[in-house]
């Protein structure tokens, strides 16, 4: 494991500095120098940025999980957006868990860990940074938006062209990795272009590879590469996917708001 430069924790300073980027107090707060992400606030996340309306992602959800491009957020509006990132998800983040933030001594990696020492986001950064609010806000926002684009623009058709789905009952999308590899840092309007989605099926378990082609002003900037895993994959079934894809756009009507009410809301929302 890579030395800590500090125990991880955000410095006081730090931490009631006034910051204006969209980041600011919407989606995460700092408690006792920590990282704390509620239910509400990971949800807001989702569905109003990432248009990511997965019911696991709903505050009152059994087995509710904080999305990992909120955590991706995180990181680069504290640490900046570095010419190379990769970023490894390990755990499943539930709500109100308060995070440390390990960085190594030269900064090239980033750990995201509990109390226990439990990580949940492993990140090697090398090149130039910027820490741009505008830059980082922007990107962020189509990096995550992507997101909202798996399923069932991408995803349903890649399933179908090679005979699989996963469980209409209990459909399982993971993230495992987020990589990029950026030509420049000064970017303007950027948006991510899909240039190939693969999937690998090995028994019930898929591994699914988009990789994006970054633009900046309509001109290529970079790349950008996300790995996620189907679980519990099947034969494909025309009805159940059809099933899949209404129940997705139910949950879409419902709106970003959904399971908020009388909770602790977002700032802003």
């Amino acid at each position: 494991m890579a030395a800590d430069c500090t125990i991880g924790q955000i410095p006081p300073a730090a931490a009631n500095q006034k910051r204006q980027s969209m980041f600011s107090e919407q989606f995460f707060s700092v408690q006792d120098g920590r990282i704390v992400i509620t239910a509400p606030q990971a949800s807001f996340f989702a569905k109003e940025v990432a248009g990511d309306f997965n019911p696991i992602h709903d505050p009152d959800a059994r087995r509710f999980c904080v999305p990992g491009d909120l955590l991706f957020a995180v990181v680069v509006s504290r640490f900046g957006l570095s010419e190379n990132m990769t970023f490894r998800f390990r755990n499943l983040l539930g709500a109100e868990v308060p995070l440390e933030f390990r960085e190594s001594d030269n900064g090239g990696t980033i750990e995201v860990v509990d109390e226990g020492g439990k990580v949940y986001l492993e990140v090697t950064r090398s090149g130039d940074i910027t820490r741009d609010e505008r830059v980082i806000e922007e990107f962020t926002r189509c990096y995550v938006a992507a997101s909202g684009k798996n399923f069932p623009h991408t995803l349903k058709p890649l399933m179908e062209s090679h005979g699989v789905m996963f469980n209409p009952d209990r459909p399982m999308v993971m993230y495992e990795s987020m990589s990029l590899a950026l030509n420049q840092l000064e970017l303007q309007q950027p948006d991510l272009e899909l240039s190939k989605a693969d999937l690998e099926v090995a028994g019930k378990r898929g591994n699914v590879t988009l990789d994006y082609q970054l633009m900046s002003s309509g001109k290529a900037a970079g790349e950008v590469s996300k790995r996620l895993m189907l679980g519990g994959l099947r034969e494909y079934c025309p009805d159940a996917m059809a099933g899949i894809v209404e129940e997705f756009y139910r949950l879409k009507a419902r709106g970003t708001r959904v399971g908020m009410d009388g909770a602790d809301q977002p700032a802003g929302a």
